[in-house]
């Protein structure tokens, strides 16, 4: 048998009800733009082998997903299939009932314990969504102005600053594409991008998150000092600089370097003629074992009162295979697939990202999992002093020191 006996149980159960509506199911998902995706590429794929199945995807605009998904569940009129974000706002949906455990299903087993830890409990004992994707944090750069200025792509620090300066003397490119008016990019992309090589990836988030290390101690404090010194190599007025405006500042070919993250491969793929490349955050100095941020992004879920769990549960486990692995990867270009599959990427700074993996040791973002539960919401303060100190108007041990008393006001371990 292709499901384990409790789904089969449940399955049967339902048609003996009268509920099963065998054959049909409805997907959840916040991600309208991967309409044409699902709808011409992957559930195609998916029912070529599984001809009897239909599935609908039926997605929400990002900002009113949670909200509407809520209402749905509630209301019992949600789709069979949920996709889930990673962490908390999934694991309040476990905490309710509203998502079917999947402890045991053969899919799981495809994917390693660091890419179910965005959707299991805080225990690791019980799983409530299959991972699907992740995105991976670095920079872009223009290969035709590092070449006419005869540079290489940095790996230390010392590296990377001497880039910047020779780009600024140059004087005919922004060394940096970022801003600060948006604030999110400062944490999201450039502390928990640049940090996991100053704390040592997982072991400095684990240990925040057991009280054994403080947002003061040095590994942190560092990460904000370093990006204290990014500030003379951007924009002028970049602290009124949007991300959209870095895009548009990158893409037309008038800066040299742009902290992202994969997801924005396809954005320059489409909207910008600039060749260009991809390089890991740069280690502290030579030698050093390299950490990359590879955030753990979508995942999904059944929806516990689902009519027809049976094959919702064959749907997860096509979404375990190499076949959708390899179809997820190469068509949402910059979404990685996060099962153990061994698969060929065809873009070519899709490759060079998704290759980093196998040269630094993963994390995912610093604060993604448990800190993000209390008040101060920690989120919002990383998005504020972050910002504050890429705008040289907080010190980088008081953005520090701010983090932890506010973290210390809610979480004992931190205290």
């Amino acid at each position: 048998m292709r499901t384990p006996l409790h789904f089969a149980a449940a399955a049967i159960a339902l048609a003996c009800s009268g509920l099963a509506s065998a054959g049909n199911l409805t997907i959840e998902s916040w991600r309208v733009d991967d309409k044409a995706l699902w709808e011409e590429v992957l559930l195609p794929a998916f029912n070529k082998a599984n001809p009897g199945i239909t599935i609908k995807f039926s997605p929400t605009s990002p900002p009113e997903y949670d909200s509407a998904l809520n209402t749905r569940l509630t209301a019992g009129t949600a789709g069979d299939l949920i996709t889930c974000r990673p962490f908390d706002v999934s694991l309040d949906l476990a905490k309710k009932g509203y998502l079917e455990k999947l402890n045991g299903i053969p899919g799981l087993k495809n994917f390693p314990e660091s890419a179910q830890v965005a959707w299991q409990s805080d225990d690791g004992k019980s799983t409530h969504c299959l991972p699907m994707a992740s995105v991976i944090h670095g920079f872009f750069y223009n290969k035709k102005i590092f070449a006419d200025l005869g540079l290489g792509v940095p790996v230390t620090e010392a590296d990377f600053f001497a880039a910047l300066e020779k780009i600024k003397a140059a004087g005919k490119a922004t060394p940096l594409a970022i801003g600060t008016a948006d604030q999110w990019e400062t944490n999201q992309i450039v502390f928990t991008g640049i940090g996991p090589n100053h704390w040592k990836g997982e072991e400095g988030r684990k240990g925040i998150i057991s009280g054994k290390k403080k947002f003061t101690d040095p590994e942190f404090v560092s990460t904000w000092e370093t990006m204290a010194k990014w500030a003379p190599y951007m924009s002028k007025g970049y602290q009124a600089q949007t991300y959209g405006d870095s895009q548009n500042l990158f893409g037309s070919g008038r800066a040299a370097i742009y902290p992202t993250g994969s997801w924005d491969i396809s954005y320059f793929e489409q909207n910008s003629k600039v060749d260009f490349g991809a390089f890991k955050p740069p280690v502290q100095k030579a030698g050093d074992p390299c950490y990359i941020s590879d955030h753990t992004d979508i995942g999904m879920g059944i929806n516990s009162k689902s009519k027809n769990k049976a094959d919702a549960q064959v749907f997860l486990n096509w979404l375990a295979s190499k076949e959708f692995a390899d179809l997820y990867t190469n068509k949402a270009t910059g979404f990685f697939s996060l099962s153990s599959h061994a698969i060929e990427v065809k873009n070519p700074v899709a490759k060079e990202m998704i290759g980093w993996r196998n040269q630094c040791k993963s994390t995912i973002r610093l604060n993604a999992q448990i800190m993000n539960r209390g008040t101060p919401s920690m989120e919002n303060e990383l998005w504020n002093v972050s910002s504050q100190v890429m705008n040289l108007k907080m010190a980088p041990k008081d953005a520090a020191q701010q983090i932890q008393a506010g973290f210390a006001k809610w979480y004992t371990p931190a205290k």
